[in-house]
């Protein structure tokens, strides 16, 4: 189907083409076919790449064009949600009769930005819009139409519920929008297009063909019966795969089950990479690798990354920094990085695909059974998905590294069905969760009616009605019990404190926690350590470290250090890895020695920081709510100690913009101490100090006067 032959106005065929698009994929054509562009609901169920972003795009250009509702795009990740917002951003230059305006939104759960509402295109996460609902939003009711990215992920025990509430409770709308779905390929899309009353869009086309295979004792057996021989080295199988595709013009994804494996397996690769490439991509990689070294410490993490880039290879993992990440993400775009290893969580997010993806392990360690179990054949749909490169390379390939075990694997992952998607909604902490925030939104809600939304729900699809029937009543008496909710003759209502806990998006068990700890707490002296202690050990904290042998005494030396600050007698049994990163942190410890000293990577300490600011952010709003006045600026302190890592004497120099951990504390070290003193001392006197100059010293003088 071309793209002129569309029933869309002539602006919008315009800005298509000039996007470069003049014929539709066989996805999109059916999805227009099934009436896209008409306001039916579908459901695409394809593989990845096979253009689902303009599915959204048409949905979007015609609703647009004919309406002035809101449009919903929901994102799972932040940074698709990011990736999106820039693709979609191009829409306000169109002429559609009514004037596009994008807006992103993805952070903090507590506030809703003004500019949503003057916006008519949405990209939002899906936490996001289940927070935006809780709020009550007015402008809820104006939403036309709802492209939900990544369906399959209702499955996902983390994720999926508040995706599967949100999408039961705008499928409820009394304006009832479109909704789009898009969906990797699952075995029961039927069931999930019926539950969201869409048509079903499923189609197995994929722009670069894909072949999968095993390889078996240096023997690649593919699934159309055709088979090759792997040259073997000392590398090992996986990168002698990898390193094989290189050979031959492509580039290699390998995936590995750890972070260890992928930096070891990055390694092995280099020097036979080196080998290939040619002088020009070896200047450009000398560029890339200094860039590293100049924008992040030198841990032995980064320095490493940075002597295999200069290689050629990388590898990618969660403990890299954000600015590791997307350096890396970039050159492997470009085709610089001829081979990445990398673990599972590249597949979730990113789009980086390369000719040849090799499996090393299907085995992943599973933190629940506290030992390795094979991935389940969505997940290496998932993997495989990644192979071929739609620009460049002609054929894709994805290879499993077996053990004498090809028959089996050919046969179980290849030739395989994925799992069924099976809603998580009824688990324990999900349900208290929503059940807790429908309360809080219809307030005077019987629990035959709690029922009825949550037989709407796709757990309520899948589940027998006295199943979630006896969970409903379970998380109900939970929430009675912590003063959470209170029944009226057959109607509930939230407390105020229950209406709280669902605004500050934490589970209902977590805000009981800081509560019940709050109340006990003296009023005479500090309680950060203690305060910290709370933090990493509620249900919401990550990521959670365990210790390892050598941090007992580490963990004790830091007990002791601090006991005057706990709010109970605990012992290093009680401790995480990720409790002595954080109290190191506001201490002030170099991202080098969290890494030297406890294994913490910028990544993860990243992370770590990301989410303890949140939560120190709900225990100061509970503080409040149970009126403990005293420990509010204790509170406040402490989460700015967390975003900027630094002892209590630096709190008042941080409040300049462009003063960081690092500046505030040569600025503390030349007896500039406060504010005051920031005043008193003359711009060129400020200029000479190590880390600032004139330019810094300028802007520093300039953000001074905005400080009140």
């Amino acid at each position: 189907m071309n793209i002129d032959k569309l029933k869309l106005s002539e602006s919008a065929i315009e800005f298509l083409k000039s996007q470069g698009f003049t014929k539709l994929y066989p996805p999109q054509s059916d999805s227009v076919k099934s009436g896209l562009l008409d306001g039916q609901s579908i459901l695409v169920s394809a593989p990845t790449a096979s253009g689902k972003t303009l599915i959204a795009m048409l949905a979007m250009l015609s609703y647009l064009s004919k309406n002035k509702g809101k449009v919903i795009y929901l994102s799972p990740l932040r940074a698709l949600a990011a990736e999106k917002f820039t693709e979609f951003k191009k829409l306000e230059k169109i002429a559609l009769g009514n004037k596009v305006k994008v807006a992103i939104s993805t952070g903090d759960f507590e506030n809703i930005e003004k500019n949503l509402e003057k916006s008519n295109v949405l990209i939002l996460t899906n936490e996001k819009m289940d927070s935006i609902i809780r709020h009550g939003a007015e402008w809820v009711d104006e939403i036309g139409l709802v492209i939900s990215d990544e369906v399959h992920l209702i499955g996902d025990e983390n994720r999926g519920p508040t995706l599967e509430m949100i999408l039961t409770q705008l499928k409820l709308l009394e304006t009832k929008p479109q909704i789009v779905g898009l969906s990797a390929t699952i075995t029961n899309s039927d069931e999930i297009a019926d539950w969201l009353e869409c048509k079903l869009v499923k189609n197995d086309w994929r722009p670069v063909p894909l072949s999968e295979g095993v390889c078996d004792g240096g023997q690649v057996t593919m699934s159309d019966g055709k088979t090759f021989e792997v040259e073997r080295s000392l590398m090992g199988t996986p990168i002698d795969l990898g390193v094989q595709s290189v050979h031959q013009g492509g580039q290699s994804l390998v995936f590995a089950e750890t972070r260890t494996r992928s930096k070891s397996l990055a390694t092995k690769a280099a020097d036979a990479i080196f080998q290939i490439l040619e002088k020009k991509e070896i200047t450009e990689l000398e560029k890339t690798s200094k860039k590293l070294l100049s924008e992040n410490e030198h841990t032995e993490l980064v320095k490493t990354l940075a002597l295999l880039v200069k290689k050629g290879v990388a590898f990618h993992h969660a403990g890299l920094n954000q600015k590791c990440r997307e350096t890396i993400e970039a050159e492997f775009r470009k085709g610089t990085i001829k081979l990445l290893s990398s673990t599972p969580t590249l597949a979730a997010g990113v789009n980086l695909p390369a000719r040849r993806v090799v499996i090393s392990n299907i085995n992943r360690y599973n933190a629940k059974v506290g030992a390795n179990r094979p991935i389940s054949i969505l997940e290496y749909k998932q993997l495989c998905g990644r192979a071929g490169r739609p620009q460049y390379d002609d054929y894709g390939e994805s290879i499993i590294v077996g053990n004498g075990n090809a028959e089996d694997l050919i046969e179980y992952y290849i030739n395989g069905e994925p799992e069924a998607i099976v809603s998580k909604i009824t688990d324990d902490k999900s349900l208290r969760t929503h059940i807790l925030s429908v309360i809080v939104t219809h307030p005077g809600i019987k629990k035959e009616e709690i029922l009825e939304f949550f037989l709407q729900t796709l757990g309520g699809l899948q589940s027998r009605k006295p199943t979630i029937k006896f969970a409903i009543d379970i998380s109900l008496r939970f929430l009675s019990s912590k003063f959470l909710i209170i029944k009226k003759g057959e109607r509930y209502a939230a407390t105020e404190f229950g209406k709280k806990t669902s605004m500050l998006y934490i589970d209902p068990l977590t805000a009981t926690y800081f509560r019940d700890s709050i109340e006990n707490v003296s009023q005479e002296r500090k309680h950060t350590f203690g305060f910290l202690h709370m933090i990493t050990n509620c249900e919401e904290f990550f990521p959670k470290f365990t210790l390892r042998q050598k941090d007992y005494e580490t963990a004790s030396l830091m007990i002791d250090n601090n006991s005057s600050q706990l709010l109970e007698p605990i012992s290093e049994y009680d401790c995480s890895r990720s409790l002595l990163a954080l109290q190191s942190w506001i201490a002030e410890s170099t991202e080098l020695s969290l890494s030297d000293s406890l294994g913490i990577e910028s990544g993860d300490m990243h992370r770590m920081t990301e989410n303890a600011n949140w939560l120190s952010y709900c225990l100061r709003e509970i503080s409040k709510h149970v009126e403990r006045a005293d420990l509010l600026e204790e509170l406040s302190d402490l989460r700015n100690r967390i975003v900027y890592g630094i002892r209590e004497e630096l709190l008042d120099l941080v409040r300049v913009k462009g003063i960081g951990r690092v500046r505030a504390r040569i600025l503390f070290k030349h007896g500039v101490k406060n504010l005051d003193d920031l005043r008193k001392i003359p711009v060129n006197k400020l200029a000479e100090f190590d880390k600032i100059g004139s330019t810094i010293a300028d802007n520093i003088k300039a953000e001074l006067r905005k400080v009140r």
